[in-house]
């Protein structure tokens, strides 16, 4: 008989929505599976797929999300006994090899290898069970599909080139030593296949299961996968068709819930909406008083109940509890490790002295909190420690995903912080947020600098002026969100951004703003690195941080390959098929082309 392998660690409940205690992702461990006594009905297909939920949910998945998009760019620098952790502390001085358990990818594999065992076996349940429809199947294949093809995209960002297949490992006399897939033929195939499926996807779900519409892969998550896909393969048409169908499934579900709204409820005023985010349906920050932090709460912290605003906002996230033997679900153990809890303030890591100078920095010092009025901007208190004022009661630990709740008083001089409690160690409940919607907006306003033309004829300037135009009205709705003032004052003029260069910094900084320690900061050098053939950019960002070994560190960041990760040691001896990161190899650098540009 063959056995599978792999732990299935999740059962389904068919009867209880993501919020309860028996759900959709609960956690009931099961060694190994008979094949031939599986695979007979609807519930073992749902087993398969709580299994592949759970293992995103896995410490060693969301750290390695965290680690590879965040922790080598300007953004992170180390916390409190960073030095327990060796690996973590080399990654901090840009001193990787491939011995370092972060660039382990197992969990990734095995996420992937759930869901190629679900799109194998499924079709023959819906043969043999009526309960189990065609359509429920095909959903059920693009919804995996969905989570393939985002692990792949996570390796492919850290690795380049990964050992890529659609084919599932069920037993041990199957071996598994593929060569690596070239960057570019993985991104197509990914692609490739969300086109094949996305119609399949599940658009909706029901007001009874309102956390699936966030938790699990719909037509949203997918069209916003898509959107960012095209953008790393620099079809920027694409990527603006996709971020549109985003945006505007976001402001249908906002006018369903403007329309279906009690007369106590939060939600924003359409006036409001139109005035203040120039129309997007963001998560609103009070705007009657001189407080502000709802938006904070509603994304990142405790306000579970503002369910409206979540799905306006949010497109895809993982789930996590803050009560994980009351509730059977998991915590989010990887933020409590690494950016902090009730217990040790400051995580393992924490902002970068970089990040932390930014805030009180003044004139030609300013680069990330850079504009005017910038301590108003509420995202310098919601990413970061800081109260205002009395700057000396500043710990400098990571805020975001940490702090249950943030109330920001802006009614003196300038605004002051008052934080709520951190989540208790080991009993962090934020969500991890993959996708949401200001993300999509600023990919979006990306690709929209990227399609402007040379020339400075009237026809191709006035084309460039809609493209300025409209990158400029989704960064600028997203910076009118974070300002902690009452009558609203744009910080962002127009005028000031009238170049392609001027508008796509002005976007790479208020992504840096916006979606600081969400793992996103290193992909987007990355991108910029692949976009433009050299280093510059991103060697740049890294020296922000650097306090010793400057000079060799951007020697080493000189070379393309070095923004890359090296593979595994343990994984290139067991796959002699692999070809190891030349930047990470024997040390030899004789035969680097170096393409910083001087």
């Amino acid at each position: 008989m063959k056995r599978i392998h792999y732990y299935i660690v999740c059962a389904i409940s068919a009867v209880c929505g993501l919020s309860a205690c028996s759900d959709f992702l609960e956690i009931e461990p099961q060694n190994e599976i008979i094949l031939e006594k599986f695979w007979n009905e609807k519930a073992d297909v749902n087993t398969i797929l709580a299994g592949c939920y759970s293992g995103m949910q896995e410490g060693n998945v969301i750290k390695r999300m965290m680690v590879w998009g965040e922790f080598r760019s300007d953004n992170i620098g180390p916390g409190s006994n960073t030095q327990q952790d060796g690996n973590l502390e080399k990654i901090l001085k840009e001193n990787i090899d491939a011995k370092n358990s972060y660039t382990d990818w197992q969990a990734f594999y095995t996420v992937i290898n759930r869901c190629n065992t679900l799109i194998k076996y499924a079709p023959g349940v819906a043969a043999i069970d009526p309960a189990y429809t065609e359509s429920e199947l095909q959903a059920n294949i693009a919804e995996v599909v969905g989570l393939r093809s985002l692990c792949y995209f996570y390796l492919i960002r850290a690795f380049r080139d990964v050992p890529f297949t659609r084919e599932a490992y069920i037993d041990d006399d199957q071996k598994l030593d593929l060569p690596a897939t070239k960057f570019d033929a993985v991104l197509d195939s990914l692609i490739f296949d969300l086109e094949s499926v996305k119609n399949n996807a599940v658009k909706r779900y029901p007001v009874t299961k309102e956390l699936y519409q966030t938790g699990r892969i719909t037509q949203d998550a997918i069209h916003a996968l898509l959107c960012e896909l095209y953008l790393w393969k620099k079809d920027y048409q694409n990527c603006v068709r996709y971020a549109d169908l985003v945006i505007d499934s976001k402001k249908a579900i906002y006018e369903e819930n403007r329309k279906k709204r009690t007369s106590s409820s939060s939600l924003q005023t359409s006036n409001e909406v139109e005035e203040r985010f120039n129309g997007f349906p963001l998560a609103t920050n009070s705007t009657s008083t001189n407080y502000f932090g709802d938006a904070y709460t509603t994304l990142f912290g405790s306000d579970r109940n503002n369910i409206e605003e979540v799905n306006q906002e949010i497109i895809f996230q993982l789930v996590f509890d803050d009560d994980p033997q009351g509730s059977g679900m998991p915590a989010n153990g990887a933020v409590n490790d690494f950016y902090g809890n009730s217990r040790s303030s400051i995580g393992l890591v924490a902002p970068s002295d970089y990040i932390y100078s930014q805030i009180e920095a003044s004139g030609s010092d300013r680069k990330v909190f850079a504009d005017k009025n910038k301590m108003y901007d509420a995202r310098i208190y919601t990413n970061c420690r800081y109260t205002g004022s009395n700057s000396a009661s500043s710990n400098k630990s990571i805020n975001k995903y940490t702090t249950s709740s943030i109330d920001i008083y802006s009614a003196g001089s300038a605004p002051e912080a008052s934080y709520g409690s951190k989540y208790s160690e080991n009993q962090n409940g934020s969500n991890w947020v993959i996708y949401r919607l200001t993300d999509i907006m600023l990919l979006k306003a990306e690709a929209l600098t990227q399609m402007m033309r040379d020339g400075s004829d009237e026809t191709a300037s006035e084309y460039n002026k809609s493209l300025l135009d409209r990158a400029f009205t989704l960064v600028n709705a997203i910076n009118k969100r974070s300002l902690c003032e009452t009558l609203l004052t744009d910080t962002l003029v127009r005028t000031n951004y009238s170049s392609k260069g001027d508008m796509e910094n002005l976007v790479y900084q208020e992504r840096q703003r916006e979606l600081m320690f969400e793992g996103k900061r290193w992909f987007d050098l990355v991108r910029i690195s692949q976009r433009t053939g050299n280093t510059q950019t991103l060697a740049a960002a890294a020296l922000q941080k650097a306090t010793t070994g400057a000079g060799l560190i951007s020697n080493h960041l000189a070379k393309m390959d070095a923004i890359y990760w090296p593979y595994n040691y343990d994984e290139m001896k067991v796959n002699l098929n692999l070809v190891q990161n030349p930047a990470f190899g024997s040390g030899e650098d004789q035969s680097y082309e170096k393409t910083t540009k001087k």
